[in-house]
């Protein structure tokens, strides 16, 4: 595929974010020539008979360090569709880089945050499950989310994995979450990353600041950082001035185990 043919798949992200596209896309087509299994199903063959929208609902795995602890990341999209490629794949290459593992999620779209939330608290769940079949510890593990894929994040850090279905399981140990409007809160919240750019239109600094120094005031630990000259769906924010937020949101994880 041609540098503009993905461009053209990916109507608003920033050309200079080509490269973390095809790295993404590379390393699954490595893992997959390496004989490693890169997508798991979320829910068994009755869950998706029983509900025929499950049925492209899953996990694509990049391995890190063989039991390091696991982040999920879900891509941003509006609810609308799955931004993997562009806030999925790319972020997943960048924190393994760091020796963790990673799980991007394949969400269903169309029928709000509420179900691709359950499809989350699905997908903690599965990790927690397989642990030993995929070699990943599950103390400590963190939730990422862009846009849309952040207020699915900062749910499960809210009110935990149960309250959408899933098992009866710890929260995060780190919430990160990226340029989204979400005032939703618990009384008691996981460490939060959160980052935006300037020139937002569409989640400005003004809808991320409130919930900020909500966290904030309930006393959890809290990193928020705004980016100048970058707007919506900066993704790595290579090139710009968000470039290395990967990086830092990863430290303040680490910080959290």
């Amino acid at each position: 595929m041609k540098l503009s043919e993905i461009g053209r798949l990916l109507p608003y992200h920033s050309a200079v974010e080509t490269g973390p596209v095809l790295g993404g896309l590379n390393r699954m087509i490595e893992d997959v020539a390496a004989g490693q299994q890169v997508f798991y199903d979320i829910y068994f063959d009755a869950d998706k008979r029983a509900d025929p929208s499950k049925e492209n609902t899953g996990l694509f795995f990049f391995r890190g360090r063989p039991g390091a602890p696991f982040a999920i990341v879900s891509p941003g999209g509006g609810f609308a569709y799955v931004g993997s490629v562009h806030e999925g794949f790319p972020y997943a290459v960048e924190i393994n880089r760091q020796g963790y593992n990673v799980f991007v999620l394949k969400y269903r779209v169309g029928q709000g945050g509420r179900v691709a939330t359950q499809d989350l608290a699905a997908a903690i769940s599965y990790v927690f499950r397989n642990s030993r079949t995929l070699d990943v510890a599950t103390e400590g593990y963190s939730v990422w989310g862009s846009s849309a894929g952040a207020r699915m994040a900062a749910f499960i850090g809210s009110h935990g994995v149960a309250a959408f279905g899933g098992d009866a399981l710890p929260r995060p140990a780190a919430v990160v979450m990226a340029y989204t409007a979400h005032a939703d809160h618990s009384d008691s919240e996981p460490p939060t990353f959160a980052v935006v750019g300037l020139d937002d239109g569409i989640a400005p600094p003004s809808s991320m600041e409130s919930r900020i120094a909500e966290l904030k005031r309930l006393g959890s630990t809290v990193e928020y950082r705004e980016f100048p000259l970058v707007g919506h769906g900066f993704g790595t924010g290579a090139g710009t001035s968000a470039e290395g937020w990967i990086t830092e949101a990863t430290r303040f994880w680490e910080r959290s185990l």
